[in-house]
């Protein structure tokens, strides 16, 4: 066999790719993880100083992966989530002891986690071609042949499309993708408030979209706001003074004075759905798969669980067989189908309803938020959705381990 021919080819090594090669490194599984930039780099998107709000299902993941003690002395935890409506009497409170858990979930920042994850990626056996970037990608019924820009040549079983919303192996697999533009930019920094954040999350909707306010670990909070290109521009090259002036009297004085902001960041938001998660040779995950608007902090927590489902139906494939083989992609593809339609379709909800200006809805959300904050069922149901949309859940987000599945049928 040559050196070059593996049984799976993982493009892309952001956050979810990574997790994906950590998770199928110990397996007897021959892994090579194809990433364009260092991830040491200051020029690598998926490091930046952006935050990412983890679910529990993904911190158990996170644990089972062995990462999560070079990560935890960083993770802001979230013991109580705030929804308002800006201008209006409806708001809900959830707070995680009532729910019998110490926190709905941990707030760390990207670099945090990327770092964590390469330097095991490091230990393992997983091969790293970094830099490199994938210059073919040909998918055929028995193989699939890519050519890095290098000029050297790979051969895999399956190809794992990681590589974000512009995927290049989507398009190499004929999948196409439906893109919702939400009009709007999320305009991303970190805050010191004069209050301290007490670890609640805020989530408040105004008439240009969603603030969400998130505790870190270092007392500051992580700050998503999100605005309509023009005002987006006009808050990215503000002052600070004016930034936080206009900013405070959007959100409003429940997380005290707005003092200090740091470094800003602004993304465009939209909704990105590819047709299908599969096709010949070929698997999408993560932004690949979906790309999702960030109110609710749902669009990773769902990736790492595409990540997590697909390495445990890859090592129950039995040694000799095909991990590539149409029957083994079909099962993922069933597999996280309910998950991936719950979790879209709350989402894009969520956009929809807070943004709805016709008359008399803004009474009827103020009606719907009061009476869950009165219904304790329904801050249960919403306390799970971290844990994904229904279905069974994979064995790392129950932190339980991948080796002992080797060859055997789901657990």
């Amino acid at each position: 066999m040559n050196t070059n021919d593996y049984d799976v080819a993982i493009v892309g090594g952001g956050l979810v790719g990574a997790s994906l090669a950590l998770a199928l490194a110990d397996t007897r599984l021959r892994v090579v993880l194809i990433e364009a930039v260092a991830p040491e780099s200051a020029a690598q998107p998926s490091f930046d100083e952006r935050t990412t709000a983890l679910g529990n299902g993904s911190r158990r993941i996170f644990e089972a992966l062995g990462i999560w003690p070079d990560v935890a002395a960083e993770a802001g935890p979230i013991e109580t989530i705030h929804i308002s409506d800006a201008g209006r009497f409806g708001f809900a409170r959830l707070r995680a002891a009532e729910q019998g858990i110490d926190a709905f979930g941990y707030v760390v920042p990207n670099r945090v986690l990327g770092a964590a994850l390469w330097r095991q990626l490091r230990k393992t056996a997983v091969h790293l071609e970094v830099p490199a970037c994938p210059r073919e990608v040909m998918l055929n019924d028995d193989v699939a042949r890519l050519m890095l820009d290098s000029g050297a040549p790979l051969t895999a079983s399956l190809v794992i499309a990681a590589d974000g919303a512009e995927s290049r192996v989507r398009a190499a697999a004929a999948i196409d993708a439906t893109v919702k533009d939400y009009a709007q930019m999320a305009l991303v920094t970190t805050l010191q408030t004069s209050e301290p954040h007490r670890r609640i999350a805020y989530e408040r909707f105004t008439r240009s979209g969603p603030i969400a306010l998130l505790p870190l670990a270092s007392g500051r909070f992580g700050a998503i706001w999100t605005l309509p290109p023009p005002q987006a521009a006009a808050m990215m090259s503000a002052d600070e003074p004016l930034f936080l002036r206009e900013l405070q009297h959007v959100f409003g004085w429940r997380a005290g004075r707005l003092e200090a902001v740091g470094r800003r960041s602004v993304y465009p938001l939209r909704l990105t759905q590819a047709s299908a998660m599969r096709a010949a040779r070929s698997v999408l995950i993560g932004n690949a798969a979906q790309t999702l608007h960030p109110v609710a902090g749902q669009g990773f927590n769902l990736g790492l669980r595409d990540a997590a489902m697909l390495a445990e139906v890859l090592v129950q494939v039995p040694a000799g067989s095909d991990v590539g083989a149409p029957e083994v992609l079909e099962r993922f593809s069933q597999w996280r189908a309910q998950d991936r339609r719950g979790v879209i379709g709350f989402t894009d909800g969520l956009v929809r309803l807070f943004g709805d200006s016709r008359l008399g809805m803004g009474a009827v959300r103020d009606v719907g938020l009061l009476l869950f904050d009165l219904a304790p069922a329904a801050k249960r149901e919403l306390a799970r959705v971290s844990t994904g949309f229904g279905g069974r859940m994979p064995r790392l987000a129950r932190g339980l381990p991948l080796a002992t599945l080797v060859g055997r049928g789901p657990s």
